[in-house]
């Protein structure tokens, strides 16, 4: 492997792709050229890297072959109109919208699984509850799992921070609310729901979190029941999840493998056992 990799980052102006350019600079991520990429209406905006401004390019005439890796960190239909160029070119890609045919990948849970070219990052809620679970495998034998995720704004990208502010100083100086990246008020609000249902009445957050769980962990015949509510938090979000197990469960064991993982954090309320996990 090269010393240094040069990367692309396609959608570098969203929200996951300025995240995402900030972990690579906090995570000293061996770096050679850094390429943001986004549409022509967001081309010549700037994003800070290690002490430079970087410009961001027209993704439309980027040469692929530049690169050794891209992030694709754009809409589903950007990243399936790009990445038939960026694989031509011979590039590594994970896909952060989750719409390419590639194993979807959380290194804590099945790293053995990334035998191409190409991986796709999981949604937030998969991410985190595949790290907490994956230490588990070896004493639990889990049937069913009943998900609860409330889900910041940011879950919806910078339209959906950036209504919920909208909202809020809308509210607090008394002037008329007008919703419009969310259907309806979200300030000082909970929506029963992530998103619009599709033709079968179902979301598309709840079948992603459902089909790639059930992927990550390698249990194909795992029942996997979700629910999301979009809560009004910019950043952060809270999962709760009750398992049905095929065994009987020792929780003293649990905790112990809990508290060892890397990645996570056992919390516990004074006088109770831990219950609570915070991804570090």
């Amino acid at each position: 492997m090269p010393a240094t990799l040069d990367i692309a980052i396609v959608g570098a102006t969203g929200r996951v792709g300025e995240t995402l350019v900030e972990i690579l600079e906090e995570r000293s991520f061996p770096v050679g050229t850094l390429h943001l990429l986004a549409s022509l209406e967001s081309a010549g905006k700037s994003l800070p890297f290690r002490g430079k401004n970087l410009r961001v390019r027209e993704v439309d005439a980027f040469d692929f072959s530049q690169v050794g890796l891209v992030f694709f960190a754009a809409a589903p239909a950007t990243t399936q109109a790009f990445a038939p160029r960026a694989r031509q070119a011979g590039c590594a890609i994970i896909d952060l919208a989750g719409v390419l045919d590639a194993p979807a990948i959380v290194p804590e849970a099945n790293a053995e699984a990334f035998t191409a070219r190409e991986a796709v990052s999981p949604c937030s809620p998969v991410v985190a509850l595949a790290v907490a679970l994956a230490p588990l495998r070896q004493v639990l034998a889990p049937k069913r799992l009943t998900v609860t995720g409330c889900m910041a704004v940011s879950s919806a990208g910078r339209e959906g921070v950036e209504e919920l502010a909208r909202q809020t100083a809308e509210l607090l100086n008394a002037r008329p609310l007008e919703p419009r990246h969310f259907d309806r008020q979200i300030a000082f609000n909970v929506l029963a729901q992530v998103g619009k249902p599709d033709a079968a009445g179902q979301l598309a957050l709840e079948k992603r979190i459902d089909a790639q769980l059930r992927e990550v962990l390698e249990l194909p015949l795992l029942e996997v029941a979700a629910t999301c509510v979009q809560v009004p938090v910019f950043f952060g979000d809270s999962l709760t999840l009750s398992l049905v197990s095929d065994a009987a469960v020792d929780i003293a064991q649990v905790n112990r493998l809990l508290s060892q993982a890397k990645g996570l954090e056992l919390v516990e309320d004074e006088g109770t056992t831990p219950r609570r996990l915070a991804m570090r």
